[in-house]
């Protein structure tokens, strides 16, 4: 009777350890589809964009070339690593919005996001729609697409036919919202935002719209999110500014009809971008502290300079040695100040600072 208590005793030893194995392994398979999924928050989805362009009918073609997005259709499919993506926003300057590079400091306007993508960046979008202000048509509209997901909008999209006037104004209208929820102004949420039903309620202004300015917003927005919240996925179109960088960067010391002509992301091809990329890689292997050709991390740079006057702070000079001390906080300030300038004298055509410090070694393109 002993002996059959102490087997019972075991089995449920045994069934109680094997719970807690799987339990452990459950937790250990989450974290690691967490950890991925953060990593797959910081990309843009340029193999999706491409993939749906390629399918798409010619017709459909047409209409996305007359809504002005024909640009986005140069974009080919890549796997970008996150941490250049990551690196990029480190390296905007909230307020001045700026990419502080090894190569200069670039100026990021509506036009530079516009010209990058070949999406408009004149006038400018309404940025909320209030729901009781709308007619009654809008309305209808508003609650038939509230709550789609983007594989819902991607159904929709691939399979509408436009052999009519009102089935061709419906696949502008789903376009408009998948190409904002894909690609444009990405987030973490799946499901459609009040900020992406905006520009559908007047689809016959959608080509005047400063899509430049709506993205580059959302850009701010995200970095601003991500530095002060701590946030741990980036919420915009960062792909957008690696092709910025990577344009300017390469074509900083040309003018005028020296540059390559607009679309910026048409004059580089897939194998040159994966070049660039692998260049840049390449070169963060070989020093941690300077990623893409030389961006400068300015965060990093303002905690020694506080350390240097925390140092200093703490220093109790003797009144003889008052002056040296004056002289030695001077010294720190000329060194922060060095630091965050930027030149006065940029020009608008070109956005860039040529005046910022060269890398020691930088990316080849």
């Amino acid at each position: 009777m002993a002996n059959k208590n102490q087997a019972e005793k075991n089995v449920r030893t045994n069934i109680c350890l094997r719970s807690n194995q799987f339990f452990i392994i459950e937790i250990y398979l989450t974290l690691i589809f967490l950890c991925l999924q953060q990593t797959k928050d910081l990309k843009c989805a340029t193999h999706l964009l491409s993939e749906k362009f390629r399918n798409m009918s010619e017709e459909k073609k047409a209409i996305v070339r007359d809504l002005g997005f024909g640009g986005l259709m140069h974009i080919p499919p890549l796997r970008v690593h996150h941490k250049i993506l990551k690196e990029l926003a480190n390296s905007f300057k909230l307020g001045k919005n700026t990419l502080e590079t090894g190569y200069g400091s670039f100026k990021v306007k509506p036009r530079t996001i516009g010209a990058a993508l070949s999406i408009n960046a004149s006038d400018l979008l309404p940025q909320k729609v209030n729901y009781k202000d709308l007619f009654e048509d809008n309305k209808q509209i508003f609650r038939r697409f509230q709550g789609k997901t983007l594989k819902n909008l991607t159904d929709e999209m691939m399979a509408i036919g436009v052999d009519n006037e009102q089935d061709r104004l419906m696949f502008k209208r789903i376009f408009i919202l998948y190409i904002q929820m894909a690609f444009l102004l990405l987030t973490t949420i799946n499901k459609i935002s009040p900020v992406y039903l905006t520009p559908i309620f007047k689809m016959d202004k959608i080509t005047e719209g400063n899509w430049g300015a709506h993205v580059l917003n959302f850009i701010i927005k995200g970095i601003t999110d991500y530095n002060l919240k701590k946030k741990k996925a980036i919420d915009d179109c960062l792909f957008a500014l690696m092709i910025v960088y990577f344009y300017l960067s390469k074509n900083k010391d040309k003018k005028g009809e020296e540059r390559p002509p607009e679309t910026w992301i048409a004059n580089w091809t897939r194998e040159q971008l994966v070049e660039r990329m692998r260049a840049e890689m390449e070169e963060h292997m070989i020093s941690e502290q300077n990623i893409l050709g030389g961006i400068v991390k300015m965060a990093e740079t303002k905690e020694k300079i506080k350390e240097i006057k925390k140092k200093q702070k703490n220093k109790k000079p003797k009144k003889k040695k008052k002056k040296a001390s004056s002289s030695s906080s001077s010294e720190t300030e000329i060194t922060e100040s060095e630091v965050h300038s930027t030149s006065e004298s940029e020009t608008e055509k070109d956005s860039v600072d040529s005046t910022g410090k060269q890398p020691t070694q930088k990316a080849k393109t």
